[in-house]
């Protein structure tokens, strides 16, 4: 990227900013660190904020002295960035798979490897020579190239590129099967992804063309503004529902009960209860099964097994096959002259996507289709009946 040469004075406000975002990455990371919710996920962040903290304190160090003895460490951190892109991929599988680090996830490291090999002549500079490098970069003569550049610029973009492709078909899957997906999104992934290319954007302007204010300043004051905005989404997201793909959505847990317990009798005939007549507790959009554990009084391990004995499939099977078979009788009924989608929301559905999903895989057609059909075919019944009463 191209240097300017900006006297320290110039820096001393964008000093004070780098400083006080790589406090609060500090504090951030511990936070992420022992967060209780996403654990696995929320510790790659940890160590990805941490890392952005110390690139930002290095260069307000060195921004602020312009000392020779801090160009090594300048010129280490600024290996980073071949980090970030790939932490990113990592912290949103891990999300999805809810799970940590693991060995296997080092290959995503390897950009940084390579360009830490690449760069490691400059690195292990004597101090004069080092001394000597620093006053070229401060005259403002650019000391690295386009070979560090470019392959920057398509390295970490690929790498957040394929995360919001893996986040894109997570959510597919899981709005096939839950009616709660909407809540487990991953929104704030949406948000850093595109804090991440805003800054991005930023590197390749200052790398192409020399515009007032699009300098060094602009460009880790961007990335001090996202270790804000790191803060605010990542410790007010939700616990997120491991990938449909990897275990069927909410899969039935490993069978240890033995024989059908005494209670099973019970627990199924309080279950029609709970879901038949006024109560309907399928209707309720964010149900959970520990609230439908708790409302029938009996232990969730116990009601879990019952759902996945008895009804046959996971607990979101169980309530979307009832919410479909209330649909369809809303459907079939001329005088109910709801739209479709109201009626869905009205049995418990929340997302169209996942209601079309789950209607046309239980039914075996779309909600449309059934609804024309059922209309269809009580038109016809409707004369036939009649000509009976005539006959009579």
């Amino acid at each position: 990227m191209p240097s300017q040469v900006i006297p320290n004075q110039a820096y001393a406000f964008w000093v004070f900013v780098y400083i006080a975002a790589a406090v609060q990455a500090a504090l951030l990371a511990l936070a992420l660190w022992w967060r209780p919710v996403n654990t696995g996920a929320n510790r790659v962040l940890a160590v990805w904020v941490a890392l952005t903290g110390m690139d930002l304190l290095v260069k307000a160090v060195y921004w602020n002295s312009l000392s020779p003895e801090w160009f090594r460490a300048y010129r280490f951190v600024a290996l980073f960035p071949f980090l970030y892109g790939s932490l990113f991929y990592v912290y949103a599988r891990a999300l999805i798979e809810a799970r940590g680090f693991r060995l296997r996830d080092g290959v995503h490291l390897l950009g940084f490897g390579v360009m830490l090999v690449l760069n490691a002549h400059v690195l292990l500079l004597s101090d004069q020579q080092m001394q000597a490098l620093s006053a070229r970069w401060v005259a403002g003569e650019k000391t690295i190239g386009s070979w560090f550049d470019v392959p920057l610029f398509v390295y970490s973009l690929s790498y957040v590129a394929a995360a919001l492709m893996r986040v894109r078909g997570y959510r597919r899957r899981l709005r096939e099967r839950r009616s709660d997906a909407d809540r487990m999104s991953l929104s704030w992934i949406d948000v850093m992804a595109a804090c991440q290319v805003v800054i991005w954007v930023i590197a390749t302007t200052q790398w192409l063309a020399t515009l007032p204010g699009i300098d060094y300043r602009l460009l880790f004051g961007a990335v001090a503004a996202w270790v804000c905005v790191v803060g605010w989404l990542s410790l007010n997201q939700p616990p997120v529902a491991s990938e449909p793909a990897a275990v069927g959505g909410e899969a039935a847990p490993p069978d240890t009960m033995g024989p059908d317990d005494a209670r099973f009798p019970a627990v199924e005939a309080r279950l029609a209860q709970l879901m038949d007549g006024d109560e309907a507790l399928y209707r309720e959009p964010a149900l959970t099964i520990g609230q439908v554990a708790k409302r029938s009084g009996y232990p969730e391990y116990l009601v879990s097994a019952v759902i996945n004995r008895r009804f046959g499939g996971t607990f979101w099977d169980y309530i979307n096959r009832l919410r479909v078979e209330a649909v369809r009788a809303h459907l079939a009924d001329r005088g109910d002259a709801r739209t479709i989608l109201d009626i869905a929301y009205d049995c418990g559905f929340t997302s169209k996507s996942t209601f079309n999903a789950a209607f046309k895989r239980q039914v075996g057609e779309t909600p449309s289709s059934y609804r024309k059909v059922a209309a269809s075919q009580l038109t016809a019944v409707m004369p036939a009946a009649a000509d009976d009463a005539a006959r009579r």
